[in-house]
């Protein structure tokens, strides 16, 4: 299989699930989803492999930071879980499935590679899919260094054919996991959406623009405005301009790509290092 234009299909109850996986277990996933027919079931004995060279292309990340982050996501991933409300439309009584991503992973130390399987649990909404799922291409977020912004990108492409949505505050943060984080509206702006729109506007093929929406004296709904972005032709190309070395929370990326450690969001890897400052 072509790795280098991989496409996910994930049934829409995962894509709004409860879960929260680091940036590189994040980009695991998604590289062994990429790898799913979708249009065929899934068996649980069925097994998807990822090397440091193909998770360097894919990611733009060295050889060596990708051998690291895979001994990395073969320790933990295990241990991850996602949480869907209302699984089973014949089974209105079960109100909450919680379930493991995988049933099992390994690493090929002599191969630089690691090969999993996903959970018996998981199959139905990554397989065999006839409706309700969302499609895009591995490359768009590829270059992501937000977990949020990967998540977030997921949550607009849902409703690509309006180009809008608009999302309840209690609710994302249920779904990232984060509800006890961020209790002032300026926080969650500064280290989760301002982050992940930069994210989705600087790598992905989408524009997005979002305002912000109140109950009362509080804001309780975010708005997103996105657009597909218009591709280069060779009539019209981009010409070159002079931009300012992007800051993420105050911090030098290149600095942050110096310092940042293995598994280590950049968000938080700008707040260590800013801490030291």
């Amino acid at each position: 299989m072509n790795k280098k234009n991989l496409t996910i299909y994930k049934a829409n109850a995962v894509v709004e699930a409860g879960y929260k996986l680091t940036l590189n277990e994040q980009r695991v996933v998604l590289a062994c989803i990429g790898q799913v027919n979708s249009n065929v079931a899934l068996l649980a004995t069925d097994e998807f492999e990822l090397s440091a060279k193909e998770f360097s292309e894919l990611f733009s990340v060295s050889e060596d930071r990708a051998y690291h982050a895979l001994v990395d996501v073969a320790e933990s991933l295990f241990n991850r879980y996602v949480v869907v409300d209302n699984p089973y439309h014949d089974r209105p009584s079960v109100k909450r499935l919680k379930m493991r991503w995988i049933s099992s992973i390994e690493y090929l130390t002599d191969e630089g590679k690691i090969s999993l399987c996903f959970s018996q649990k998981m199959l139905p909404y990554l397989s065999a899919l006839k409706g309700q799922f969302t499609r895009y291409e591995l490359k768009h977020i590829g270059n992501m260094t937000s977990i949020y912004g990967i998540r977030l990108y997921e949550f607009l492409m849902q409703w690509k054919t309006t180009g809008k949505r608009e999302i309840e505050i209690d609710w994302l943060k249920k779904q990232f996991e984060i509800e006890e984080k961020y209790k002032a509206i300026k926080d969650l702006k500064k280290y989760v959406i301002d982050p992940a729109i930069k994210d989705i506007n600087t790598h992905s093929n989408y524009q997005v623009n979002w305002t912000q929406r109140k109950t009362g004296r509080n804001v309780t709904h975010l708005t997103f405005i996105f657009t597909e972005k218009q591709p280069l032709t060779p009539e019209n190309p981009k010409r070159p301009t002079q931009t300012k070395e992007k800051m993420i929370n105050g911090v030098k990326e290149s600095e942050i790509k110096k310092s940042a450690k293995v598994g280590e969001s950049w968000e938080d890897a700008a707040a260590r290092i800013k801490a030291k400052q």
